[in-house]
């Protein structure tokens, strides 16, 4: 399987909280987001690791002092306009075969990041279109819903909340055939990550999903802390914001 991290994004919110570093590159615990990601991925085992990242990041963080190149990691650089447009951008030169493709925003603990990938792995393996990470704690802006079946299956996303409570948490795993519908919808017109779950939905693709008890979305400055609390709670009783 291999591994694609999404950072195509302006981070514009962030800039407007006062942190001016690229949000691929903002630190967290001391770790930018982008190595602490690729530092899970490789220990997870993933044959390669793709990260797509917005081409003034790259450049910005080449003029400083961040290293913008990791052994064993290709980064490619993008400009593009959403999240499904660099997904299909990036396919082309990710290798064939099953796919994570992961927000580089979506913050996990290390626990939940192991969980997840048996279980993505395993559903794949079993038939699965896709596999995603969902979680019943609502930690976005603009959360998407998931509608669930009794056997775990996506029934349908909304914009409006569903019971239970559960949102997407930007972490997809993708069999080898659906990876390849994304630039076919992308030319429905159809130009971010939710659409294109929404159109696998509508369209009766096999959707599984992985339950995660909290995935921190790092869009704002206040984001930073209850990032850090996080990552940090593995020891029973510890504070979160």
């Amino acid at each position: 399987m291999h591994a694609l991290i999404l950072a195509g994004g302006e981070g514009a919110r962030l800039r407007a909280d006062g942190v001016p570093t690229p949000k691929a590159f903002v630190e967290v615990g001391g770790r930018p987001l982008v190595f602490r990601l690729v530092d899970t991925l490789r220990g997870l085992g993933f044959d390669t690791i793709t990260d797509a990242v917005r081409r003034a990041a790259l450049a910005a963080c080449s003029a400083g002092a961040a290293p913008v190149r990791v052994v064993g990691v290709r980064f490619v650089p993008c400009e593009t306009p959403s999240s499904l447009h660099t997904l299909a951008e990036a396919l082309e030169v990710v290798p064939p075969g099953p796919l994570l493709c992961t927000m580089v925003d979506s913050i996990m603990r290390e626990e939940d990041w192991r969980r997840l990938h048996a279980r993505a792995d395993a559903a794949l393996r079993d038939g699965a279109d896709a596999c995603i990470a969902i979680t019943p704690h609502v930690d976005d802006e603009r959360p998407l819903y998931v509608a669930r079946r009794r056997d775990g299956t996506v029934a349908a996303f909304s914009e409006d909340p569903v019971e239970p409570l559960l949102v997407t948490g930007g972490v997809y795993f993708l069999s080898s055939r659906i990876r390849e519908l994304a630039p076919r919808v992308l030319r429905l017109g159809i130009g971010r990550m939710r659409g294109f779950l929404g159109w696998l939905a509508a369209h009766g693709y096999r959707v599984e999903t992985a339950e995660v008890e909290r995935i921190v979305d790092l869009d704002r400055g206040q984001d930073l802390a209850v990032a850090a609390a996080w990552l940090g709670a593995a020891i029973p009783g510890s504070p979160l914001p």
